[in-house]
Order: structure tokens, then sequence, then C-alpha cells
């Protein structure tokens, strides 16, 4: 007579012995390529099973894409560490994980005093079928009307509180970290290249993004 076919339970945590971290639901995680020339995959768990003993441990995850994994692709505003939450899930092995790593709001990763390896940020859920996201419209600022990338220098005009790249101002980064007052040519009647004084440069932090006006 054959015996029953044992069955999984939920684990509420597994310590990782490769990497001498401990994961439970919720966390997020780096996990190894099946291409090595490819990064590391990201995502975050569901859940963790294994066998009837506690061994062949699998992880439930839900996958982040990088933008070059979207159907349109990286963009102009896209930042080097951004990622957006799919509704693509799967299951692999423990073996899989390669780190812990942290995901940040868009806020909270704009006030990080420092960015590690571990740091990432994601403001989009991503449609894997139909390549939409979620939110459709978001804020944007400066001449070009693109959406905020964390990696771009911004200075803001004192006038209307727009940011603007410097490029965008006919203006090297250089020149923009010497400014001291800045007015954007809508606001200055003697127009941006005459200006004497200029506003320091900052980098732009997410309670400046919910003030701003336009959107798309």
């Amino acid at each position: 007579m054959a015996k029953p076919k044992a069955g999984k339970r939920t684990l509420e945590s597994y310590t990782v012995k490769h990497i001498s971290k401990t994961i439970k639901g919720g966390d997020c995680v780096m996990m190894r390529p099946s291409d090595p020339s490819k990064p590391s995959y990201v995502g975050r768990i569901d859940r963790i099973e294994a066998d009837w003993r506690g061994s062949n441990v699998k992880i439930h995850v839900q996958w982040y894409y990088r933008p070059e994994e979207s159907i349109g692709g990286r963009r102009q505003f896209h930042g080097s560490k951004e990622l957006f939450l799919s509704d693509h899930f799967d299951i692999q092995s423990a073996d899989t994980i390669e780190s812990k790593c942290t995901v940040h709001t868009f806020k909270r990763y704009n006030n990080l005093d420092a960015v590690g390896n571990d740091d990432f940020f994601c403001r989009f859920e991503y449609n894997s079928s139909t390549g939409a996201f979620n939110p459709d419209r978001v804020v944007v600022y400066c001449k070009c009307e693109m959406p905020y990338n964390p990696d771009d220098l911004m200075v803001q005009c004192e006038g209307c509180s727009d940011w603007f790249h410097p490029a965008c101002i006919d203006m090297t980064a250089e020149e923009a970290k010497r400014l001291d007052h800045f007015f954007c040519e809508n606001c200055s009647a003697e127009g941006q290249k005459k200006l004497q004084n200029s506003h320091s440069s900052v980098r732009l932090s997410d309670t400046k993004v919910d003030t701003k006006r336009r959107r798309r």
C-alpha cells in the first residue's frame, strides 16, 4: 500500500544559511537570475513553504520589475534604483536568495542620507500583461515636463517654486551648484541669463513634489 503524500507547511520565518539572514513574509530579497549576465531579481516574499520535514524550502514571491524589463523600457526619468511592483507571482527555491534588500517608498528614498547597494524605491505598480502603470499620472517638472528622477540635479525657481534641470536652462551642473538665487525666465523680467544671483541647487525632496501642479 502506497504511503500518503506528505503535505506542505507554511513557515513563519526561515534562516537562509548561506547568507546568515532570517526572512519572513513581507521582506524584500535579491535572487539569483537564471542568466548570470543580468542583475539580480528583486522580489517581495508573499509566504514561505517547506515540506513536512522543514526542508525543500520554497519562496512564494511577487516580483519587482526593473524599468528595462517593462514593455515601454527604461525612460529618462527612471532612477537607477527604481523598481515597479508587478502582478507577477512566482515560486522559487530559497537557495536562490542572494541577500535581503529594502524597497522604499519614493518619499522615504528621497529622504535617505545615503543610498546603499541594497536600497531601491518603488512609485509605480505595473501590470506585466498590459504594460499599464498605477498611478498613470505623475507630477512633472521643468520646461521638459518630465517626472522627477532622484538621480538628477535640479534648481528651484524662487518665484514660481518650479524645479528645472540645469541643461534645460542652458546651464551646466557645475554652474548650478554655484548659484545662490534663481528665477526662471517667466519669473525674471531680465531673463535667466542676466541674473547675477541664483538659488542654490538642492536634491528635490518629495515634500516639494507634492506641491507641484502639473500632472500627466
